[in-house]
């Protein structure tokens, strides 16, 4: 059968669902008229809808499945099976191949002849998906070019030495001789490219997901998980079993969770990898956390700190015992922070050793202890072994228990410096956390030198930055109704950031030095607030304050802030909105 194909046009699918009003269509159908571009492209800039309801509703209309295209989701060398000049032609994008079944994106899905003429071109199966037409054209444009696709990629890998090892060195094995299939497999491809995608574009972690009609793989960036592809359903096991094969652990083993790690040298970069496997309803979930030895390379004064308090943390670094805590949500860069510390103090005078569960960077100068619980190896009692290793500086992972923080206090007190991370919401609440962990208020006083409260907040993509003037309510919450007539900077999403409009992440930081003052308050046991608001008496400044001044900065926006320091503003409600405003402002000003 090869029936004319079936005509939907975009602007009245649009208006009979009700997304879109009659006169906006007509005002959009002008202006297409008079510039000659894609009506749908034009929707879409001028905000009235998504790329995602375009694509729904026709896909609705056509009763054919619709995706909308984005990078990662297209394998760009496959370009090559159709050509240029064809794709244009019939307006279609190869975006995967699976076996013999090649899946095309196309703005007429629903037209045979079209699909036709592409089965004949690649000599195998066509599965079309609609996409839309100057999404498709932009990739076909961009594909065209130097290649960028998983060959390429692949090719690159072996020029560079690329290897996987395992955690024993005698065992280094170059990353064809795990392959179980042939070198073409499109599993081994496809898991080869998104990890090395994921080393890129810089993701902490990816995930590979199971799901009711396809595989999802998503990235974690900048702290949000971001879509990369969805292969199709049935390549679920087999993607799981490669990432499995890669970590050495058992493919067999579906029905409890596993753990792996693996190391992987590229271009001169060594880069671990630890993989965790989790059987779920519709099969296992693995989630593969990147450590990439290079973003370890940052130096505190790069890190975020204003010159005032990263001069406090520096001061609190140089005391020769004592403690140093580092507290902050899961994810909030603790770990980041304290490696940069111990990159800065050490040397060959000191004998550092850490406890970490796990290890996730090798530093040199530094040894560095796993804890196993398993065999009985926590982090007490390899705290307790430490202490008669002749150590100068310790670091411990996390503080967890009454053990481990009596240890740590201990040691601090013997004459050792030790810098920890504990689970709390500020500087103050460090405090608090100790003593009902069971250690006494007298010893707190005289072993805690002092803490950073820590979160990451997002940077605006400068490539999409524009000014605009918040709502009353956001201004509300973050104290700044005095400058209510004042722009700040946001970003409105475009191809460089993913459409988030942030790009890359930095710290803000509160930073407590425990003077003798602020000693004699922790020795009384006093409360959090009484604590936290006579150190602000001295020149202490919040979180939220902190975060504030970045976004009058225009470094991020106002909204990512008060989201990253949600219940950290501690100010009386009768403090008046307009003081934060001037104190923000008077700190950025000249």
């Amino acid at each position: 059968m090869t029936g004319p194909a079936k005509k939907v046009r975009i602007g009245e699918a649009l208006v009979e669902e009700g997304i879109l009003a009659l006169e906006q269509l007509d005002e959009a159908l002008a202006e297409q008229r008079q510039t000659g571009r894609f009506l749908g492209e034009l929707l879409v800039e001028k905000g009235l809808v998504t790329a995602e309801q375009i694509v729904q509703t026709l896909s609705k209309r056509l009763g054919i499945r619709g995706c909308v295209l984005r990078h990662g989701m297209v394998d760009p060398s496959l370009l090559n099976l159709i050509g240029e000049e064809e794709a244009m032609r019939l307006k279609a994008m190869p975006m995967f191949k699976v076996r013999d079944t090649l899946t095309v994106a196309m703005a007429e899905p629903q037209s045979l002849p079209s699909v036709d003429r592409l089965r004949q071109i690649v000599g195998c199966h066509v599965r079309p998906v609609l996409a839309l037409e100057d999404q498709i054209v932009q990739f076909i444009r961009s594909c065209a070019g130097p290649a960028t696709g998983m060959d390429s990629i692949l090719d690159s890998l072996e020029e560079t030495g690329f290897e996987v090892v395992s955690d024993d060195p005698p065992d280094d094995i170059p990353i064809a001789d795990l392959d179980s299939t042939d070198d073409a497999s499109p599993v081994v491809n496809l898991v080869n490219m998104v990890i090395l995608r994921a080393i890129q574009d810089g993701a902490s972690d990816i995930h590979v997901e199971p799901d009711r009609r396809a595989t999802r793989i998503r990235y974690r960036i900048d702290g949000k998980l971001r879509d990369l592809m969805k292969p199709p359903v049935g390549m679920h096991s087999a993607i799981v079993s490669r990432v499995k094969v890669i970590g050495r652990m058992d493919i067999a083993e579906r029905r409890l969770p596993q753990e792996g790690r693996v190391r992987i040298h590229t271009e001169g970069r060594r880069v671990d990898l630890r993989i965790s496997s989790m059987p779920t309803v519709l099969g296992e979930k693995v989630v593969v956390r990147v450590l990439d030895q290079a973003n370890l390379s940052v130096r505190l004064d790069e890190l975020g700190f204003r010159p005032e308090a990263l001069e406090t943390f520096l001061r609190v670094l140089r005391y020769p015992y004592g403690m140093v805590l580092v507290t902050g949500p899961t994810g909030s860069g603790k770990t980041t922070t304290l490696y940069s510390a111990l990159s800065l103090i050490r040397s060959p005078e000191l004998n550092i050793i850490t406890v970490e569960d796990p290890v996730e960077y090798q530093v040199d100068l530094i040894n560095q202890v796993q804890v196993q619980e398993s065999i009985g190896m926590t982090f007490a009692r390899a705290l307790r072994s430490i202490l008669r290793q002749d150590p100068d500086v310790i670091m411990v992972g996390e503080i967890r228990d009454e053990e481990t923080a009596r240890v740590a206090v201990q040691a601090s007190l013997t004459g050792h410096l030790v810098l920890a991370t504990l689970h709390t919401n500020d500087a103050a609440g460090a405090v608090n956390r100790l003593i009902d962990m069971g250690i006494e208020p007298y010893l707190l006083c005289g072993a805690l030198n002092g803490v950073v409260a820590q979160r990451l907040v997002r940077t605006i993509c400068p490539q999409c930055l524009e000014r605009y003037y918040p709502e009353e309510d956001v201004l509300l919450d973050a104290g700044l109704l005095r400058e209510a007539g004042r722009l700040f900077a946001r970003g409105t999403g475009c191809a460089r950031c993913h459409d988030s409009g942030f790009v890359g992440r930095r710290g803000i930081y509160e930073v407590l030095e425990l003077n003798p003052a602020l000693r004699r308050l922790v020795q009384k046991g006093v409360s959090i607030q009484d604590l936290r608001e006579a150190w602000q008496e001295t020149g202490g400044v919040t979180l939220r304050d902190e975060g504030i001044r970045v976004a009058l900065d225009g470094q991020t926006s106002i909204e990512e802030v008060l989201g990253a320091t949600h219940g950290e503003d501690h100010r009386p409600p009768d403090a008046g909105s307009g003081d934060l405003g001037r104190r923000a402002v008077s700190a950025t000003a000249g």
